[in-house]
């Protein structure tokens, strides 16, 4: 007999706190990748997505990640960077920058706000002289970067794995 079954629908690991992080994204071009990135935040327990230009959520990409997620849509980023900086936010910025550190050797802070780039232009040069600091994920193969869904997966995936009780 098998020591593994399959566990459908396993109910989801309970934080201890509230995480506080918050995704915000550039204009992206894809619903799909917006879909995307609404989906795994549900799933890593951030509860903010901030999104710009024409956002639009596919519920079947989403799924219930779309239910426990609140998502804000504005008109510009900068502005709302301000903002959370003001409240005492760090501003990351996911991106292939100057003076970025590997996602490998970079400790987040637990209060923070990911800052996701559009999927050609990546993050704007307005939004790059905000940001505290700029993470950007090691690319061992081509093409030279990952899809800004993916990206995005991995970056709160590894906050997840720092702070995994909130």
């Amino acid at each position: 007999m098998s020591q593994f079954s399959h566990i459908r629908h396993k109910p989801p690991t309970p934080l201890a706190d509230a995480r506080s992080l918050i995704v915000a994204c550039s204009p992206l071009r894809s619903h799909v990748n917006l879909s995307t990135i609404m989906r795994t935040a549900g799933c890593c327990g951030v509860t903010d997505v901030i999104a710009t230009g024409n956002a639009k959520v596919d519920a079947r990409i989403a799924r219930d990640g779309a239910e426990g997620v609140t998502l804000t849509v504005n008109r510009s980023l900068p502005p709302v960077l301000k903002k959370l900086k003001l409240r005492g936010y760090v501003l990351i910025g996911l991106e292939q920058a100057t003076g970025s550190v590997s996602l490998h050797d970079y400790t987040f802070p637990q209060k923070c706000v990911l800052v996701i780039g559009a999927e050609r232009e990546g993050i704007s040069q307005q939004c790059l002289d905000l940001l505290d600091a700029v993470v950007e994920i090691p690319v061992w193969g081509l093409p030279f970067s990952y899809n800004v869904a993916t990206a995005t997966s991995l970056c709160l995936y590894e906050y997840c794995r720092q702070y995994p009780s909130g």
